[in-house]
């Protein structure tokens, strides 16, 4: 291969000769950006929950509060992402994560004290711009705490905080829904009367502004490796690393196109309670403690397996490992998440819907594993922020809205929302599969070419 598209050489320094971190504070991490993880992605649940009481109160279509529940905060976190990575590949990632979190749970706040729809819009502008770092901060730090064979079990189980999250969040949520909607409106002092829905706000901001305090106080910024020696000690600069992604387009193509198939799919994500209720006559809270109990029993499985995967064909040799576990993944829940909104009873929809969510998430891990260990260090939180805005804005932001439109403007009827879903799904799915199938053998050399890299 020539020297235009070869990988930089590795800096031969310091950071590739010291030991990687100990055991403590590796696996302290994880439980941290977990917990993190926890919070961020347990409280998008929570809010498809109260999506129809916002919807209700605040006198909103099913387009304007698809801006409110996922747009405002995708938007402004995909705008903010990319510069604040640039901070991630050069100063403390703990501490960018921890302001974030902070800013996060003020922004729920605000949320809380809204009274109609620019104002709540306003709010979650705020609070997803606290999210920005969080992402590219938090898979950077893992990176350079373990190395590349144990990074998917590492991320896999930073994972569990994604899928407890989810679950405890509807379990616990809507059990809180149950009983807010029995007392009605409260009155509090300094926030005056507020909704239910509004009470709940209150309470997300709590774990948000716990953990920001705890990440910038008891998290260990680890030494930075792979660097490389023309940018040693420095991020890189923007046009470095769109060369780099083009120069190795063969492998990050299907990467990105695959994910942002799977991710504008996800936007079904907050319209599943919404689905249950119109459908099938379940209140948020009756949808939310059963599936929290399934989400809480099975999520952790796929994410478990998928890692434990990845690792095992790794050892094997197969230097596209990553890729292929998702690979497999996509094609493995694809039937399910194309015929649970479907089903004639609501037990059926729930399982085919557990089905598709273990499935999907064996994934989870192996796919942000792939994507860390073929970057320099100096270009991997502006990287992975470029993924995960893809993630982020299209998955929480224009999905739910796509949703909504089709649902309005499509089949014209709100009962018609399960025709929406399965039309997401059936048209992405495939695509997305396809995709990462069309990347393996690119990936492969691209992993191959990193290998000397993780010292």
């Amino acid at each position: 291969m020539n020297d235009s598209t070869a990988p930089p050489e590795p800096l031969p320094a310091t950071a590739g000769a010291q030991p990687w971190p100990s055991a403590g504070r590796a696996w302290y991490c994880v439980t941290l950006l977990g917990m993190t993880v926890l919070t961020l992605f347990g409280s998008v649940q929570v809010v498809g929950l109260l999506t129809q009481a916002i919807k209700r109160d605040l006198a909103l279509s099913d387009t304007q509060v698809s801006l409110v529940v996922g747009l405002a905060s995708a938007l402004i976190n995909a705008l903010l992402s990319l510069p604040i990575s640039r901070l991630v590949d050069r100063f403390s990632r703990r501490t960018i994560m921890g302001i974030g979190l902070l800013v996060v749970g003020v922004g729920s706040i605000f949320t809380a004290i809204s009274k109609g729809f620019a104002q709540i819009f306003a709010a979650r502008l705020f609070g997803g711009a606290g999210g920005a770092g969080n992402g590219p901060a938090a898979y950077s730090l893992l990176a350079d705490y373990f190395p590349p064979a144990k990074l998917p079990r590492a991320i896999a189980f930073m994972n569990f905080g994604f899928t407890s999250g989810n679950g405890l969040a509807l379990l616990l949520g809507g059990a809180l829904i149950g009983v807010l909607a029995k007392l009605g409106s409260v009155t509090l002092p300094v926030f005056g009367e507020l909704h239910g829905w509004q009470l709940v706000f209150l309470i997300l901001a709590v774990p948000d502004l716990v953990l920001g305090v705890l990440l910038l106080t008891t998290m260990h910024e680890p030494v930075r490796r792979g660097r490389t020696m023309e940018s040693a000690g420095r991020a890189a600069p923007v046009g470095t690393v769109f060369r780099y992604l083009w120069t190795h387009r063969a492998a990050f193509g299907p990467m990105f196109g695959g994910l942002a198939l799977n991710s504008l799919a996800l936007g079904t994500l907050p319209w599943v309670a919404p689905f249950f209720e119109r459908t099938h006559g379940w209140s948020p809270a009756q949808y939310g403690i059963i599936f929290g109990f399934v989400y809480l029993l099975i999520a952790p499985l796929g994410l478990t397996f998928g890692g434990l995967l990845a690792e095992r064909w790794a050892k094997q040799g197969r230097d596209d490992a990553n890729l292929r576990v998702v690979a497999v993944a996509a094609l493995l829940h694809m039937p399910f998440a194309i015929l649970y909104p479907l089903m004639p009873t609501p037990y059926l929809a729930l399982a085919l819907l557990s089905l598709n969510t273990v499935l999907i998430l064996i994934g989870a891990g192996p796919q942000n594993a792939a994507l860390q260990v073929i970057v320099p260090n100096e270009m991997r939180g502006q990287v992975t922020a470029l993924f995960l805005t893809i993630f982020t804005l299209i998955g929480f932001g224009v999905g739910p809205t796509v949703v909504a439109l089709i649902t309005d403007y499509v089949f014209n009827d709100e009962s018609k929302l399960r025709y929406s879903i399965a039309l997401m799904n059936g048209v992405l799915a495939p695509g997305a599969a396809i995709l990462f199938w069309s990347g393996l053998r690119a990936y492969g050399r691209a992993f191959a070419e990193t290998r000397t890299w993780h010292t």
